[in-house]
């Protein structure tokens, strides 16, 4: 005789301080703390205080809610935050994580027109990988869409499975923009899959971050396999809620966000029955 046992792996879940905007990274934690997340990852953007590693430590301090992972600054609206060399801003995200006790970096594929950074990425981030304890999560991105077109903005692909690197992330809202399987990219990473930015998704050619069980990605397939898996990595949520009418409409959805994640993060195994 057998009784089912859930099982919950040791991954940490997380909150994205980008989850919060058009609020402040300061708001980020503020909500992090009063609902239970484990911890942030740090999107460095445009707000000042993402950028300033004194100032994110005395948040972290105030509300006790510890810094897991850093976003290195890749967006186009970000192309002149903490340098315009893109291997300086991967520096300074590096000396941050390791500054602030976060253990990944989280980057993105270059974009095409960033040739020479793009010809030496896989190489470099290998060589910046080698110099630290901290994880280079290369992230998988999509195809740019408009109307019947399609442009590949990232080198050398979107797909990063397609090249060697030593970690990856996986975002369930670009794999929903690329029209790609999220279960089929996770076994093709395998045990080189070290963090997760889950979202949701509908196929748009928008990347639309929706808060996860409200599209059609396989949300929670994903963390109960990662939950057999015993995966140990984080699990950040990473949504948009722009369009949210207040900052209890906002909380809500990071709430519904946090509890979905972690119902689905486990896994029932059996056990023999004394």
């Amino acid at each position: 005789m057998t009784e089912p046992v859930v099982r919950i792996p040791d991954a940490k879940v997380a909150l994205s301080t980008a989850s919060v905007y058009p609020e402040s990274t300061a708001t980020a934690f503020e909500i992090a703390a009063r609902l239970g997340y484990d911890g942030v990852e740090v999107m460095v953007w445009t707000d000042p205080v993402s950028q300033d590693i004194e100032a994110l430590r005395r948040l972290s301090d105030y509300h006790q809610v510890p810094i897991l992972a850093v976003h290195a600054p890749c967006l186009l609206i970000t192309q002149r935050v903490w340098s315009t060399d893109p291997w300086v801003k991967l520096q300074r995200a590096r000396a941050a994580a390791e500054k602030l006790g976060a253990s990944t970096v989280v980057v993105h594929p270059p974009f095409r027109w960033q040739r020479g950074y793009a010809r030496e990425f896989v190489r470099g981030v290998w060589r910046m990988a080698d110099e630290t304890d901290v994880r280079f999560a290369v992230e998988n991105m999509y195809p740019w869409r408009y109307r019947d077109r399609e442009m590949l903005a990232y080198a050398p692909d979107w797909d990063v499975t397609k090249d060697d690197y030593r970690h990856f992330t996986v975002d369930l809202s670009h794999t929903s923009t690329a029209r790609t399987d999220a279960i089929a990219m996770i076994d093709r990473m395998g045990d080189r899959l070290a963090h997760v930015h889950l979202a949701d998704g509908n196929g748009s050619a928008k990347d639309e971050h929706l808060v996860p069980g409200r599209g059609k990605q396989p949300c929670a397939e994903l963390l109960e396999r990662l939950a057999t898996r015993g995966f140990d990595g984080h699990v950040v949520i990473e949504v948009n809620t722009r369009r949210a009418m207040s900052a209890a409409e906002r909380e809500a959805d990071l709430a519904e966000a946090l509890a979905f994640t972690r119902l689905h993060l486990a896994s029932p195994s059996r056990v023999p029955r004394p």
